[in-house]
């Protein structure tokens, strides 16, 4: 079954910078800083990366940081409980959200 999402894609990624160097290098730069031991750990950066990367839907990312996880000694569990993180943020946001229909309801005198 063909999909859109191709998993040699996240192989090639960097191929992406071809059609602009420049650009492609800055971000390659600042991504691979972001990801840095800092204040945070790589491994948490890589825990909440893997969160986003559900919160965001991104095949490629989901791939990308369970893999990056699991080497840098994550388990399964502490993957999990990210997610339930990640999923919490995104229904709460959604049900927040219902206070504007309420909002507007109220003024359409419902």
């Amino acid at each position: 079954m063909d999909s859109y999402y191709h998993a040699q894609h996240l192989a090639e990624f960097r191929k992406i910078s071809e059609g602009s160097p420049e650009l492609g290098g800055k971000f390659f730069d600042y991504y691979g800083a972001v990801f840095a031991d800092g204040a945070l750990t790589a491994r948490e950066k890589c825990l909440i990366a893997l969160a986003v990367a559900h919160a965001l839907q991104c095949p490629y990312c989901i791939d990308a940081y369970t893999r990056d996880c699991q080497e840098k000694g994550v388990d399964l569990e502490q993957m999990t409980e990210a997610l339930h993180v990640a999923v919490a943020i995104r229904g709460g946001a959604s049900l927040v959200h219902g206070m504007q229909m309420r909002e507007k309801a109220k003024k359409l005198g419902m």
